[in-house]
């Protein structure tokens, strides 16, 4: 079968991929410059943007099956132009270009936060509404609309479906994700200090799991959540220690103290072109919803994530094997 992705070399396209292919497809994936976490995979490569419905029209082309993955991340509170590009326009143009090639199935990786957090003191399940415009972060309203312009073309004949990972840790992060950084530093003792808060994160193999089983039995036009286990950061830490005996931080900020240090991180952060720990905007992330079920995902697809230390030993494992960790 042939299959045909956006994002392939991202961190999660690059576990996607690899799957695919051990599944026995045949695989056609977009590409723009960085091409890392595909290289040496015998796939066929398309240069294209998902900006570019030319490009998009090519990759298509005979495709049974399309895993639209291409995203642009970012907490930063201030509106980016290429949010809303790549990640409402781009999904339109992927819509559009799936509708013209007959293409049989979508898988659409949109986010969990394209749900509304609140009201915090009730779960997050698929029946939460999406979130609308003029509220939340930029890159959340961009997710709901992407996910409004799948549903849209559900409308018109697609026959699509949508997951929804939370924080995305393992194997296979090329770029790397700041999550991954996170743990690289946290592995070689060069993490200075932690928040006190946590996230959910999900061990990316559980998310290709999910994907792979709404393409085969998701219900067209249904959504499903992908989450893993709420974890606090020193827990984290921990765990990192528990797998390389690095000493974890020893200093935990409260979140008021975070808070009022974000704006400072932020500006040495671009003084110095590096990417910032955290931003006002991350802060607002871990203030959010702190219970996300799984439970449709678990019927449906037989979703089940692993625990955190599975993911923290094979992601070390990973690092050493490349070289980014003694």
């Amino acid at each position: 079968m042939l299959v045909a992705m956006t994002g392939a070399t991202g961190h999660i396209g690059a576990n996607l991929t690899r799957a695919l292919l051990e599944r026995g497809d045949t695989l056609r994936v977009l590409v723009r410059e960085d091409t890392r976490a595909i290289d040496g995979l015998d796939l066929e490569h398309v240069k294209g943007d998902v900006r570019d419905p030319v490009s998009l029209a090519c990759l298509f082309q005979g495709a049974e099956v399309v895993y639209h993955l291409a995203g642009h991340i970012t907490v930063e509170r201030r509106e980016i132009p290429l949010v809303r590009e790549v990640n409402v326009g781009g999904t339109r143009n992927v819509v559009a270009a799936c509708l013209a090639s007959d293409v049989r199935r979508l898988v659409h990786f949109s986010s969990i936060h394209a749900f509304a957090d609140h009201p915090l003191d009730e779960p997050i399940d698929e029946t939460r509404r999406l979130v609308e415009d003029g509220e939340y972060l930029p890159y959340n309203r961009s997710k709901a609309a992407g996910w409004r312009e799948v549903l849209a073309g559900v409308e018109k004949g697609l026959d699509a479906v949508a997951v929804n990972p939370t924080g995305v840790l393992g194997p296979h992060d090329y770029k790397p994700s700041l999550m991954g950084e996170t743990v690289e530093q946290l592995a070689t003792g060069r993490f200075p200090a932690l928040i006190g808060a946590g996230y959910n994160f999900v061990d990316v193999r559980d998310v290709i799991q999910g994907a792979m089983a709404a393409e085969t039995k998701g219900r067209k036009g249904e959504t499903y959540l992908l989450p893993g286990n709420r974890v606090e950061f020193p827990d984290l830490a921990r765990a990192v220690h528990e797998v390389t005996s690095t000493p974890p931080p020893r200093f935990v900020s409260p979140m008021w103290m975070a808070r009022i240090g974000a704006p400072f991180v932020t500006l040495f952060s671009r003084i110095t072109g590096g990417r910032p720990r955290y931003t006002s905007g991350s802060l607002e992330v871990l203030r959010g919803n702190k219970v996300i079920l799984h439970d449709k995902a678990t019927r449906e697809l037989g979703y089940q994530p692993r625990p955190l230390l599975d993911t923290i030993r094979d992601t070390v494992d990973w690092l050493r094997e490349v070289d980014r960790i003694p």
